[in-house]
């Protein structure tokens, strides 16, 4: 588990959020087949965000990349018909339909999800190239995917410096950094 998935993890439960981290997607070789990616090893979502009340699940990728040039619109808004690059999700629409059915099967199956759930997107960036942020946001928004900028992201850590004690590293860090 990386530590900023983690982070992001906290931070979606601080939204009333249950969340699974590392969700593997069960896809058939007829699946792999069909998207061109024979040898495709098995999808993993980062966070699986939660939604009961509302009957959703965001599907959230967590990209830091702090130390880069930060994720970029231009790699979020191709599209590919064979699934490739690190946004495959968002780029391949028939992936990302194959992903939906069989994670939503995979849900129902194990008691977590019911006919009417429905799945979307989301993604939680440390860093965004060039600045980019609205635009990104505004995107996304267009997509109905949900998008947690760098200042986004911030926002929700100072707040958790206001939460009660909670044995939780990044809890428990906000709290001595917003002394």
């Amino acid at each position: 588990m990386d530590f900023f998935e983690s982070i992001i993890a906290t931070l979606l439960e601080a939204d009333n959020y249950w969340v699974r981290r590392s969700f593997k997607i069960e896809l058939t070789k007829e699946d792999k087949r069909s998207i061109k990616k024979p040898s495709l090893p098995r999808p993993e979502i980062d966070l699986l965000a939660f939604d009961f009340k509302n009957n959703n699940v965001i599907l959230l990728e967590a990209k830091s990349y702090l130390d880069s040039r930060g994720v970029a619109l231009a790699h979020l808004q191709e599209v590919h018909e064979i699934p490739t690059a690190k946004y495959k999700i968002f780029t391949c629409l028939t992936y990302r339909l194959m992903i939906y059915a069989r994670l939503k099967e995979q849900l129902i199956a194990c008691g977590m999800a019911n006919e009417q759930t429905v799945l979307s997107l989301g993604l939680a960036a440390g860093n965004i190239h060039k600045k980019e942020s609205e635009l990104v946001r505004n995107f996304f928004s267009k997509e109905g995917w949900l998008f947690w900028s760098p200042e986004d992201i911030k926002n929700k850590v100072e707040r958790l410096a206001a939460r009660g004690y909670e044995n939780d590293p990044a809890i428990i860090t906000t709290k001595i950094l917003m002394r």
